[in-house]
């Protein structure tokens, strides 16, 4: 990746690392589908207004069908999956579990794309599975009151992007990054508003939630999404999808500052050996390889 790429991607996971904090405070009062369709709705008001030139609306009315997809995979589904994590799961171990979005992009681009899988990526995400089975270990109760369907909508997610960055890289990397963003967030909003109005809360909602609501939708939607889909023009779906590793940092330290929460030594191994996987799957890390000299 170029440095501007690289500068991007630290950007990006600052703002979507406070995401998963916006979360947290918010989903429990707002409900999940609730809150993504405020996120949405928002987050397009801010955006469309930058599509008001002829050019720009051409290519929204053009793309139209491959926008609804990259809406719906990209956003509406994953952001509403990972708004039900945070309801039971910490911050920042919701960000770890996301963390898989390489390993995702990486095995659908393979199956439903045509994209080849190196030897080293293989490795690569042999080390992210452990990792998440190691962060997973003992969580994985599906009885009431159990992590375990939680756990599951956050790995549902990193599917979602797995498939959406694919997508928009092999059908939509021909539009500019406004439209992509706008475009995609508007059809949530859209898919969103029945079921989020249907559900909206009875109780008054306090006004923490709403602030982390509205920086939610502003930062890390609006200003997220502008970043996002430029350096994936730019890097590429894989590429794109490291943010992941560099999110649960900034996930993990809002979480012990700003909410008290705890890391465990498991969450510490289960960290590393998700990020190292992830890491050398997308080619962050290289392995060196030994070189034999030359017989005399």
């Amino acid at each position: 990746m170029s440095l501007a790429d690289t500068l991007r991607l630290l950007l990006l996971s600052s703002l979507w690392g406070f995401s998963f904090i916006f979360m947290r405070v918010a989903a429990p009062e707002f409900g999940a589908v609730s809150l993504i369709l405020l996120r949405m709705a928002l987050g397009a008001l801010l955006l469309v207004p930058l599509l008001l030139k002829r050019e720009y609306l051409r290519l929204l009315c053009q793309n139209l069908g491959p926008l609804f997809v990259l809406g719906l995979t990209t956003a509406a589904l994953p952001y509403t999956l990972l708004a039900l994590a945070t309801m039971r799961l910490e911050a920042g171990f919701t960000s770890l579990i996301n963390a898989a979005t390489p390993i995702a992009t990486a095995l659908i681009g393979a199956v439903f794309f045509a994209t080849p899988i190196l030897r080293q990526q293989v490795l690569g995400l042999t080390l992210a599975l452990i990792g998440v089975a190691v962060l997973s270990g003992g969580r994985l109760d599906f009885s009431t009151g159990g992590d375990g369907w939680f756990i599951l909508s956050a790995l549902g997610a990193t599917l979602c992007y797995g498939f959406g960055g694919n997508y928009s890289r092999t059908r939509l990397s021909h539009l500019p990054s406004r439209v992509l963003a706008a475009g995609s967030c508007a059809v949530a909003a859209l898919v969103l508003t029945i079921p989020g109005l249907l559900l909206w809360p009875e109780a008054p909602v306090s006004d923490v939630a709403w602030g982390s609501a509205l920086g939610l939708a502003a930062l890390s939607t609006a200003a997220a999404l502008l970043l996002y889909f430029k350096v994936l023009a730019s890097a590429g779906a894989t590429a794109a999808s490291t943010v992941t590793m560099l999110v649960p940092v900034s996930a993990l330290a809002w979480g012990v500052v700003l909410l008290g929460e705890t890391i465990s030594l498991q969450v510490l191994v289960g960290m590393v050996v998700t990020l190292l996987g992830t890491g050398i799957a997308t080619g962050a890390v290289r392995l060196r390889r030994k070189r034999t000299l030359p017989l005399q």
